[in-house]
């Protein structure tokens, strides 16, 4: 449990679905915490934990942290921002609930909402509108997402042993789409873009969303070698190569295998296409409808991009590109995982 946590008085952390001062308590505690300039000139408070976020995320997390109670069918999905998140959620989402919703439905909830609304994030939406939610009457299994690092998530989620998908990135391609997005926030306010050279910058002195990119992927990577049937770890370049090896294996650990029937059937080619980027970006609810998240309202279209392996080339000089590599290197080291 984190030192904030710890400070909470125990008597009001036993009434807290109940009690109107909830986020009062959590914002004058963010509020007191160092802060310094995000990508998009937001300000970012520094976590006990050591990562950042801007203020409502940051109280929503801990909301959550207070307030949630998981199950033990829940599933989360877990990211560092802008490294597939919209595209592991549509997956999910359509794998889980493909008896249903078939992938091929006409009235398939994606023509409706996009991946964002039907799963949705503990601190932008659930946990961030000064609002505990009642997710007690939501059906099994319950689809959740979050960016926070795995020592910060919700503590009923590791107690219960409810199973954690995570999707992590190439540091630069990663780089490159966090800078895209947080200029479309700078140009919504306003403000002159942000130059790569100094988004770069920032990114390797560690002072991203959630925390440093290497400590938050080998937090979710070392609880996969420790807790294997419940954290499973996907890289967003494997996905790509083949998509469809990933489908099944989420059906796998969700303890939902695709039977012999649904496989002659065409059904995990169809999940397939139906959350291929090509697909997702021409639906309706992707280029006109609205996310409202604890940031704003943000239009489905911005967590779209390119969605391809390696553009950090066309953007990174070789010597930034080379930092990066070698600080990833290092960060690594010993660690098993290489990216």
């Amino acid at each position: 449990m984190s030192s904030s946590m710890q400070s909470f008085p125990l008597q009001a952390e036993k009434q807290a679905e109940t009690n109107p001062e909830l986020y009062q308590y959590f914002a004058s505690l963010v509020s007191s915490l160092p802060s310094s300039k995000g990508l998009s000139n937001n300000q970012l408070y520094r976590h006990d934990q050591g990562w950042h976020s801007s203020f409502m995320p940051m109280v929503g997390s801990m909301v959550a942290d207070v307030c949630f109670t998981a199950r033990p069918s829940d599933i989360v999905v877990a990211t560092v921002p802008k490294s597939g998140t919209t595209w592991i959620k549509a997956l999910l989402y359509a794998t889980v609930h493909r008896s249903e919703h078939p992938a091929d439905a006409a009235d398939h909830p994606f023509n409706s909402f996009g991946p964002h609304e039907c799963i949705k994030f503990f601190e932008y939406q659930l946990y961030a509108h000064n609002k505990i939610p009642d997710l007690n009457k939501l059906p099994d299994p319950r689809l959740f997402a979050t960016h926070v690092p795995f020592v910060s998530l919700p503590r009923t989620v590791i107690a219960t042993g409810c199973k954690i998908v995570y999707v992590c990135r190439d540091p630069k391609d990663h780089l490159i789409s966090q800078w895209d997005f947080a200029n479309k926030f700078r140009a919504r306010d306003g403000l002159e873009p942000l130059s790569v050279e100094t988004a770069a910058e920032i990114f390797c002195n560690g002072l991203s969303p959630f925390g440093p990119y290497w400590d938050h992927v080998l937090g979710y990577w070392r609880a996969h070698l420790a807790r294997p049937k419940q954290v499973l770890f996907f890289r967003y370049e494997e996905m790509q190569r083949d998509p469809a090896a990933h489908v099944r294996r989420l059906a796998e650990f969700m303890g939902h295998p695709f039977g012999v029937g649904e496989e002659e059937d065409g059904a995990v080619e169809a999940i397939v296409k139906l959350c291929s980027f090509e697909h997702m970006n021409g639906l309706e609810a992707i280029k006109g409808g609205k996310t409202e998240l604890a940031v704003g309202t943000v239009a489905n279209t911005a967590f779209f991009r390119r969605g391809v392996v390696g553009d950090w080339a066309n953007h990174l000089s070789p010597e930034t590109a080379a930092r990066i590599d070698t600080i990833t290197e290092a960060k690594f080291k010993d660690s098993g995982l290489s990216v």
